[in-house]
């Protein structure tokens, strides 16, 4: 399945949640800057706040696959597709790449959001919380989510996305109380693909659209 836009496609997602989560205390965080093009139609269906977890993702020299994510908090999160001795192994033999990567990456999400970052605690404790994204290529910003989310009371979580491969799917239904997606891939290819419009906003223009609607709400 290929969509017109993203925001053709939050609009089939929302569709899909609008019955049941119509009266619901919901909050819905996006996990990219495309996923906030996405939530921009389901927080307006629902008529719920919109904010946005920004993940800074920390590679695997020369591998082209994650070690992991940092949130806003500075908490680091590893990719839970590495095995566990894999893991230790990629750690030793990098720790000190890692540590220098983790150290740059939470300066960046500093210098864009600010010490408070994108996410009010306030506006998700005990509201369903709606996770969206443009995609899910794998598990990893999902991963760093759930760590974030892990401290504060919510109601119920639900996933939602236009699109997932078929391994992030497999996870997906192990840590959600709910998904909602509308197509899955055996072979994904990059999100954009899925996309005729990129209609993908810059980083810059992602917390604007966040910021404004977090003072609305607050």
């Amino acid at each position: 399945m290929y969509f017109e836009s993203r925001e053709y496609a939050g609009q089939k997602l929302a569709a899909a949640l609008f019955e049941k989560y119509r009266y619901e205390n919901c909050a819905v965080v996006a996990l990219s800057d495309g996923g906030v093009v996405i939530g921009e139609q389901v927080s307006g269906w629902l008529h719920c706040s919109l904010m946005m977890l920004v993940v800074e993702e920390i590679d695997i020299p020369g591998e082209g696959m994650s070690f992991g994510g940092i949130s806003q908090r500075g908490d680091f999160t590893y990719n839970s597709d590495i095995s566990s001795s894999e893991m230790q192994e990629y750690t030793s033999e990098y720790h000190g790449y890692l540590e220098e990567q983790k150290r740059e990456a939470f300066q960046r999400i500093n210098r864009l959001v600010g010490d408070g970052g994108l996410v009010d605690d306030v506006l998700l404790r005990d509201h369903t919380v709606i996770l969206v994204s443009d995609g899910f290529s794998d598990a990893a910003s999902l991963d760093v989510a759930l760590d974030f989310l892990k401290p504060i009371r919510i109601n119920r979580l639900v996933v939602a996305a236009p699109v997932a491969s078929m391994g992030a799917v497999n996870k997906l239904h192990m840590v959600a109380d709910e998904l909602h997606i509308l197509d899955v891939k055996d072979n994904y290819l990059e999100t954009k693909h899925y996309y005729d419009k990129d209609d993908e906003p810059s980083r810059e223009l992602a917390i604007e659209k966040i910021n404004k609607n977090i003072v609305n709400w607050r």
